[in-house]
């Protein structure tokens, strides 16, 4: 009995792991620095204050978000870093994609298939590119080095392209995959520290409550605003976060989705006229 090649019969194109974790590790401190720029020079600048002294109450929305405290520009820094991998995956799983609609192409090839053209098959997957048109050239062009092997019976050299397939699969999927780990964990972590910005607003309103006399009312306020800031800051990270992360992976799943169903159409489509 043939051995079964380890290997995809075609090199599948992905994105290197040591270029995307490059990228992760320049842009998270990118987006601290932006953060705090952000928070000291645009929310806390003068005129957003009464009388340019930020001693006093804010008069628009970015004082007010200011008086949230030093938890602000950590929570802003987790919304930034949501937003700069969502764009950096919305590029890589676009260029996943391939240049036109995916069911559309799956429809082609499969109708290719049915008529026995895998020359035309193999053409449509050049003009497509992407990750399911790498996969499934892969798989078609181990079709056409298996067809002539006469070591091999019908149910082996069907194994061999499922195998093809599968292996090409694997490679793909953590190009589409990468980063996708650091937004799923900006889910938490956007909550946890609106919640502890929540909780160290409380502390110094009750503190203020705790004072001798009657208690500082601006004070008051302001710590209580400081919780609400944070709170609400940190849902709309998670949320953002949520959404994006749901959005990637039901795009990735559809491509899955896509190369497991033209790969079993190669797979059958070979045993159906090799009997």
């Amino acid at each position: 009995m043939a051995n079964v090649p380890s290997k995809p019969s075609t090199p599948v194109k992905k994105e290197s792991s040591s270029s995307s974790g490059i990228f992760a590790t320049l842009a998270i401190p990118l987006c601290i620095v932006v953060a705090i720029l952000i928070f000291v020079f645009i929310l806390g600048h003068p005129s957003h204050y009464k009388g340019g002294d930020a001693a006093n109450e804010p008069v628009d929305i970015f004082g007010t978000v200011h008086k949230g405290g030093p938890i602000v520009p950590v929570i802003i820094s987790f919304l930034l870093m949501v937003i700069v991998f969502s764009i950096e995956r919305f590029i890589v799983i676009g260029k996943a994609s391939g240049t036109g609609n995916v069911d559309a192409f799956v429809r082609k090839v499969q109708s290719f298939l049915n008529a026995g053209n895998i020359e035309a098959a193999s053409a449509e997957c050049d003009k497509q590119k992407g990750s399911v048109a790498n996969v499934i050239k892969s798989g078609l062009k181990k079709y056409r080095e298996i067809e002539a092997d006469q070591n091999m019976d019908t149910e082996q050299k069907a194994l061999a392209i499922q195998k093809d397939i599968e292996e090409a699969t694997a490679l793909e999927m953590p190009m589409l995959e990468q980063n996708l780990t650091i937004i799923a964990t900006l889910v938490s972590i956007g909550t946890l520290c609106g919640l502890l910005g929540t909780v160290v607003g409380m502390i110094g309103a009750f503190s203020e409550l705790a004072t001798s006399g009657a208690p500082n009312q601006a004070a008051l306020s302001s710590h209580i605003s400081e919780a609400l800031i944070n709170t609400a800051l940190g849902i709309f990270t998670s949320a953002l976060s949520i959404i994006m992360y749901n959005f990637f992976t039901s795009k990735i799943d559809k491509l899955t989705y896509a190369i497991d169903e033209t790969g079993f159409s190669i797979v059958q489509t070979f045993a159906s006229s090799h009997k």
